[in-house]
């Protein structure tokens, strides 16, 4: 029973790292502001 625990420990604390590095390893400084954004992308085709 105490394995199945420790198991289960193991996996929830893999999961919130996975989610803590997607959501804090981005780019230094947070995103871009929205004028650079429109700045950096081409236009779209109709």
């Amino acid at each position: 029973m105490t394995l199945l625990f420790l198991e289960a420990l193991g996996a929830l604390l893999l999961l919130v790292f996975i989610v803590w590095w997607t959501m804090f390893s981005g780019r230094k400084g947070g995103e871009l502001p929205e004028e650079a954004q429109r700045e950096e992308d081409p236009p779209s085709k109709p």
